[in-house]
């Protein structure tokens, strides 16, 4: 089961108490005070760990509290400061301060942060004496931990998104192009949360592809799980938009392109001005000399400028294709 969301509740240790002790002893009549330092409480971090790829651990966990820092103790002894707490995350988790809705952090491969802070050690009377005060029977309590309910929300890592409306094909082309093995029926939206696939053009030249579901009309105003899918569309650096060529509805395929291209820059303008190769998926199911002409009608009637290929996820037509067209935009920086 995918998870890209969970809400939990971190609390960071607290801080040890300070003691309130005094010296007694041989030779020392009057003893003086040896009350130690509370030690620090724990600290909650995040951190990135490959082997976790979804949120679904926190689904039965929403509570995560770091150790108290321990008690200062007499003779000097200062109490040890807490261990903190290392949470497990995908690479791609953003934390959320759920009250504020301020971003805590954004981590990335083999990145950490802090979320919560452990509550500093108490004085112990040691700490209070003085010329004028040579027997404090003061001492101070720990500071308490930072407590934070985080909503933590995955935004998958993927070089390339697979966008369309459902049943565009996405989920074959991301079969015929990767290992991943989503589920594909004909019937509307077939894949219900994001699939990876790795793509080898050969052993040094590897992309990581993403199915993103398919988008409806008003998924940039959180129809259906617009905005859940939305979300996994940002962190891809290249778009291949998959259109139909033979929709079994007879719905027009540039309809359906102009009703993504709507939503994405209905959610965020960077998010509409990435790179972009249109695809017309399925021209196999197209005579020889109808390819052609569909794909005139469509350079005609997208914008300008923009990319367009043929290909076909069922038979593998263009593949190869496609997959060396990427791998030039994805690296056409490194000269």
């Amino acid at each position: 089961m995918f998870v890209d969301q969970a809400i939990i509740t971190v609390s960071a240790g607290d801080g040890g108490d300070g003691c309130v002790s005094f010296c007694r002893g041989k030779g020392l009549p009057k003893g003086g005070p040896d009350g130690g330092d509370g030690g620090k409480g724990g600290d909650v971090v995040l951190a990135v760990d490959d082997g976790v790829n979804t949120l679904i651990d926190f689904r039965g966990r929403p509570e995560w509290s770091a150790p108290a820092g321990e008690r200062g103790r007499g003779k000097q002894q200062y109490g040890a400061d807490a261990d903190e707490l290392v949470i497990r995350v995908p690479a791609g988790t953003i934390a959320i301060d759920d009250e504020r809705g301020e971003v805590v952090c954004d981590l990335g491969q083999g990145e950490s942060a802090v979320v919560a802070r452990g509550g500093r050690g108490g004085f112990g009377n040691e700490h209070f004496k003085s010329a004028v005060n040579q027997a404090p029977r003061k001492a101070t309590a720990g500071e308490p931990g930072e407590r934070f309910r985080l909503r933590l929300e995955l935004k998958l890592i993927a070089e390339v998104g697979l966008i369309g409306l459902p049943n565009a094909g996405k989920s074959t082309l991301l079969r015929a192009l990767t290992r991943a093995t989503p589920k594909v029926g004909d019937y509307p939206f077939t894949t219900l949360s994001p699939q990876l696939g790795i793509a080898e053009l050969d052993p040094a030249r590897r992309m990581v592809l993403a199915d993103i579901p398919g988008l409806i009309e008003g998924a940039s105003q959180g129809a259906g799980l617009g905005h859940d899918f939305l979300r996994h569309v940002e962190r891809t650096s290249v778009l291949v938009h998959l259109l139909d060529a033979s929709p079994a509805d007879g719905s027009d395929p540039i309809a359906a392109y102009r009703t993504v291209r709507a939503e994405l820059a209905g959610y965020g303008e960077e998010l509409a001005h990435k790179p972009e190769i249109v695809v017309l998926n399925k021209v196999d199911l197209l005579d020889e000399g109808a390819v052609e002409a569909a794909l005139a009608e469509v350079r005609g009637r997208i914008p300008p400028g923009k990319e367009l290929m043929a290909i076909s996820g069922a038979t593998g037509i263009g593949m190869r294709a496609l997959l060396e067209r990427l791998w030039r935009l994805l690296h056409e920086d490194e000269g």
